[in-house]
């Protein structure tokens, strides 16, 4: 599907990126390491969900920005960490070299390092946000890139190289790796909002559906898109063995699976009486994408 729709949110972002990190001059490389990881590529799709939960909420974009940037920083440096050669080793990402190619590894783990404080400076500096709600959004966030969400999901990504997985075990892993950090993209704006608190569960379930889309869409990709589609290697799951929804359902059922939790999402999305045009679209998308 196209995404005309997207442009406006991801040329936001995009300037908002570019105007944080143009804040730290020095060490010059650190500061291009950022930037490489964090600029001119990405879809942006936690951030574009972090802005259309907010107007579905009547927040304005401003009020969403520094949640947008967190969520957008906190991804760039796992993005970082997992092409490394101790991770996934990955030597190509978003089309280009992954950061380590093209920086050395040491500093683009210190990059990612970085970029992941930044996020919570980010947050924890916004003035346009109560305390409460940038302290509840910290916490929040945390816990979606802790031991509790993305990083320990890469833990049991990584011990369950060369082995099969049971669904349930590959749907926990994907849960927490990718899962998390979309499910508080999607509940983010009833954290900002303290007076729209009740909506938080509703929009964390519709997240957790979505993420889960996601990663099996993503699974779907790495067996049928080529390399120059994707942006990163084809069919690099396989290669190193991993479980992924296609190598344990087959790609019908998989495809199967995906289209139940679009279903699964979207009725939690019109239950909430929070869906828009766009949310819907970003969902729709989210699943439907190419790469």
């Amino acid at each position: 599907m196209t995404a005309e729709f997207l442009a406006p949110f991801q040329n936001r972002i995009e300037v908002k990126l570019t105007e944080r990190l143009s804040t730290f001059g020095q060490p010059k490389a650190l500061n291009d390491a950022m930037a490489y990881a964090c600029l001119g590529g990405g879809k942006r799709l936690r951030a574009t969900l972090v802005y259309l939960s907010a107007d579905a909420l009547g927040l304005s974009l401003d009020q969403a920005d520094s949640t947008a940037l967190a969520v957008e920083l906190i991804h760039a440096y796992s993005l970082i960490h997992d092409d490394l050669p101790a991770m996934d080793d990955d030597a190509l990402r978003r089309g280009k070299p992954s950061t380590h190619i093209k920086f050395g590894e040491a500093l683009a783990i210190l990059a990612g390092d970085a970029l992941q404080a930044l996020a919570f400076q980010t947050l924890a500096e916004d003035v346009l946000l109560d305390p409460a709600a940038r302290l509840r959004l910290i916490q929040a966030l945390s816990a979606a890139c802790g031991v509790q969400g993305m990083v320990g999901g890469q833990v049991h990504d990584m011990t369950g190289e060369h082995q099969a997985l049971s669904l349930s075990a590959l749907t926990e892993m994907h849960a927490l790796k990718t899962g998390a950090l979309i499910e508080f993209s999607a509940a983010s704006a009833a954290i900002m909002a303290s007076n729209q608190s009740d909506f938080e569960q509703t929009l964390r379930a519709f997240g957790a559906q979505l993420g889960l889309a996601f990663q099996v869409q993503d699974d779907i990709l790495d067996e049928t898109s080529s390399t120059e589609v994707l942006g990163k290697q084809q069919g690099s799951d396989r290669a190193r063995a991993k479980s992924t929804f296609v190598s344990l359902m087959g790609l019908e059922a998989a495809q199967n699976h995906l289209a139940d939790l679009m279903k699964t999402a979207l009725n939690l999305l019109q239950q909430s009486q929070l869906e828009t045009e766009n949310l819907r679209a970003l969902a729709h998308y989210m699943v439907e994408r190419k790469h």
